[in-house]
Protein backbone atom coordinates (compact mmCIF):
# COMPACT_ATOMS: atom_id res chain seq x y z
CA UNK A 1 0.00 0.00 0.00
CA UNK A 2 1.50 3.37 -0.85
CA UNK A 3 0.32 6.77 -0.85
CA UNK A 4 1.07 9.43 -4.00
CA UNK A 5 2.88 12.25 -2.82
CA UNK A 6 3.21 15.87 -4.93
CA UNK A 7 5.66 18.03 -3.51
CA UNK A 8 8.14 20.63 -5.34
CA UNK A 9 7.09 19.88 -8.88
CA UNK A 10 7.39 15.92 -8.59
CA UNK A 11 5.75 12.70 -7.89
CA UNK A 12 6.86 9.76 -5.50
CA UNK A 13 5.07 6.56 -4.10
CA UNK A 14 5.78 6.90 -0.38
CA UNK A 15 5.27 3.05 1.73
CA UNK A 16 2.36 3.38 4.34
CA UNK A 17 4.36 1.88 7.49
CA UNK A 18 2.11 0.45 10.62
CA UNK A 19 3.26 2.42 13.69
CA UNK A 20 0.43 0.57 16.02
CA UNK A 21 -3.04 -0.81 15.61
CA UNK A 22 -4.45 2.28 15.07
CA UNK A 23 -2.08 4.57 13.18
CA UNK A 24 -0.08 4.44 10.15
CA UNK A 25 2.35 6.96 8.63
CA UNK A 26 3.68 7.53 4.59
CA UNK A 27 7.34 6.93 5.13
CA UNK A 28 8.52 9.71 3.91
CA UNK A 29 12.58 9.17 3.05
CA UNK A 30 14.72 12.16 1.13
CA UNK A 31 17.82 9.73 1.90
CA UNK A 32 19.17 9.01 -1.12
CA UNK A 33 16.86 10.93 -3.80
CA UNK A 34 18.97 13.86 -4.99
CA UNK A 35 16.41 15.52 -7.29
CA UNK A 36 13.82 15.64 -4.41
CA UNK A 37 16.55 16.81 -2.00
CA UNK A 38 17.37 19.46 -4.71
CA UNK A 39 13.84 20.52 -5.53
CA UNK A 40 12.62 20.24 -1.69
CA UNK A 41 15.45 22.48 -1.08
CA UNK A 42 14.55 24.74 -3.70
CA UNK A 43 11.01 25.20 -2.81
CA UNK A 44 11.92 26.12 0.86
CA UNK A 45 14.26 28.46 0.18
CA UNK A 46 12.12 30.57 -1.92
CA UNK A 47 9.55 30.46 0.89
CA UNK A 48 12.44 31.30 3.64
CA UNK A 49 12.57 34.43 5.56
CA UNK A 50 16.07 36.56 5.95
CA UNK A 51 17.95 34.55 8.26
CA UNK A 52 21.98 33.98 9.46
CA UNK A 53 21.84 30.62 9.98
CA UNK A 54 20.08 27.35 9.55
CA UNK A 55 19.51 24.20 11.94
CA UNK A 56 18.44 21.02 11.86
CA UNK A 57 18.17 18.08 13.73
CA UNK A 58 19.76 14.92 12.54
CA UNK A 59 19.37 12.32 10.65
CA UNK A 60 16.91 12.41 8.05
CA UNK A 61 17.29 16.54 7.89
CA UNK A 62 20.90 16.13 6.72
CA UNK A 63 20.34 16.16 3.39
CA UNK A 64 18.01 18.86 3.00
CA UNK A 65 20.25 21.34 4.76
CA UNK A 66 23.04 20.54 3.33
CA UNK A 67 21.63 20.91 -0.13
CA UNK A 68 19.92 24.65 1.05
CA UNK A 69 23.13 25.40 2.42
CA UNK A 70 24.34 24.87 -1.10
CA UNK A 71 22.19 26.16 -2.59
CA UNK A 72 21.54 29.41 -0.43
CA UNK A 73 25.77 29.74 -1.22
CA UNK A 74 26.30 29.64 2.68
CA UNK A 75 29.11 27.72 3.74
CA UNK A 76 27.81 26.68 7.23
CA UNK A 77 24.70 25.21 9.22
CA UNK A 78 24.19 23.81 12.39
CA UNK A 79 22.99 19.94 13.14
CA UNK A 80 21.50 19.05 16.50
CA UNK A 81 22.72 15.45 17.62
CA UNK A 82 20.39 12.41 19.44
CA UNK A 83 23.92 11.97 20.92
CA UNK A 84 26.71 13.99 22.47
CA UNK A 85 29.91 13.70 20.43
CA UNK A 86 33.63 13.41 21.49
CA UNK A 87 34.38 16.52 19.70
CA UNK A 88 31.34 18.86 21.19
CA UNK A 89 32.40 21.24 23.85
CA UNK A 90 29.69 22.79 26.23
CA UNK A 91 27.56 20.80 25.29
CA UNK A 92 23.59 21.05 26.27
CA UNK A 93 20.48 19.29 25.84
CA UNK A 94 16.69 19.21 25.65
CA UNK A 95 13.86 16.37 25.60
CA UNK A 96 12.21 15.12 22.11
CA UNK A 97 9.69 13.11 22.03
CA UNK A 98 8.61 11.95 18.53
CA UNK A 99 5.84 10.27 16.75
CA UNK A 100 8.36 7.77 15.38
CA UNK A 101 10.82 7.24 18.02
CA UNK A 102 9.78 5.47 20.75
CA UNK A 103 10.38 6.93 24.60
CA UNK A 104 12.06 9.79 25.37
CA UNK A 105 15.37 10.95 23.57
CA UNK A 106 17.09 13.94 23.93
CA UNK A 107 18.91 16.53 21.44
CA UNK A 108 22.37 17.87 21.94
CA UNK A 109 23.87 21.17 20.62
CA UNK A 110 27.45 21.64 20.97
CA UNK A 111 28.72 25.28 22.68
CA UNK A 112 30.46 26.54 19.67
CA UNK A 113 27.60 26.37 17.48
CA UNK A 114 25.62 28.36 19.93
CA UNK A 115 28.11 31.25 20.57
CA UNK A 116 27.37 31.52 16.43
CA UNK A 117 23.69 31.31 16.59
CA UNK A 118 23.94 34.29 19.80
CA UNK A 119 22.02 37.36 18.32
CA UNK A 120 21.45 35.65 15.04
CA UNK A 121 18.04 34.89 12.86
CA UNK A 122 17.95 31.07 13.10
CA UNK A 123 15.96 28.97 10.19
CA UNK A 124 14.99 25.87 12.16
CA UNK A 125 14.63 22.78 9.10
CA UNK A 126 13.41 19.37 8.96
CA UNK A 127 12.16 16.93 6.77
CA UNK A 128 8.72 16.14 8.36
CA UNK A 129 6.74 17.80 11.16
CA UNK A 130 4.55 15.60 12.84
CA UNK A 131 3.67 16.07 16.57
CA UNK A 132 6.28 19.07 16.50
CA UNK A 133 8.30 17.58 19.70
CA UNK A 134 11.83 17.45 17.43
CA UNK A 135 11.49 21.50 15.86
CA UNK A 136 10.11 22.51 19.16
CA UNK A 137 13.20 21.00 21.00
CA UNK A 138 15.73 22.34 18.27
CA UNK A 139 13.29 25.81 18.29
CA UNK A 140 14.53 25.51 22.50
CA UNK A 141 18.05 24.78 21.99
CA UNK A 142 18.26 27.68 19.61
CA UNK A 143 16.30 30.17 22.52
CA UNK A 144 19.27 28.68 25.14
CA UNK A 145 21.97 29.42 22.57
CA UNK A 146 20.79 33.11 22.10
CA UNK A 147 19.59 32.94 18.86
CA UNK A 148 15.81 33.57 17.40
CA UNK A 149 14.15 31.27 15.20
CA UNK A 150 13.24 33.17 12.20
CA UNK A 151 11.14 30.37 10.89
CA UNK A 152 10.18 26.78 11.42
CA UNK A 153 10.17 25.32 7.64
CA UNK A 154 9.81 21.13 6.40
CA UNK A 155 8.62 19.46 3.56
CA UNK A 156 5.72 17.97 4.78
CA UNK A 157 3.52 18.44 7.52
CA UNK A 158 2.06 15.89 8.95
CA UNK A 159 -1.79 15.31 10.31
CA UNK A 160 -2.54 17.95 12.78
CA UNK A 161 0.54 20.00 11.75
CA UNK A 162 -0.68 21.28 8.58
CA UNK A 163 -3.12 23.73 10.79
CA UNK A 164 -0.64 25.12 12.12
CA UNK A 165 0.27 28.73 11.82
CA UNK A 166 3.87 28.63 12.96
CA UNK A 167 5.66 26.48 10.39
CA UNK A 168 6.19 27.13 6.93
CA UNK A 169 5.80 23.59 4.86
CA UNK A 170 5.36 22.39 1.37
CA UNK A 171 3.25 20.19 1.29
CA UNK A 172 0.40 18.67 3.80
CA UNK A 173 0.87 14.49 4.30
CA UNK A 174 -2.11 13.14 5.74
CA UNK A 175 -1.80 10.22 8.55
CA UNK A 176 -3.78 6.82 8.55
CA UNK A 177 -5.37 4.96 10.60
CA UNK A 178 -3.94 1.08 11.23
CA UNK A 179 -5.04 -0.43 7.94
CA UNK A 180 -3.45 2.46 5.97
CA UNK A 181 -6.88 4.06 5.65
CA UNK A 182 -6.46 8.36 5.84
CA UNK A 183 -7.86 9.51 8.83
CA UNK A 184 -10.14 12.72 8.42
Amino acid sequence: MTYTLHVAGLTRQLPICRLNDNLSIAGFVIFGDVELTCACARALLEKAPAYDYMVAPEAKAIPLIHEMAKQAGRNDYFLVRKKAKAYMHDVFRVEDHSITTEGTQYLYMDGEDARKMRGKRVLVIDDVISTGGSIAAVEELVREAGGTVAAKMAVLAEGDAAMRDDIIFLERLPLFDGDGNPLA
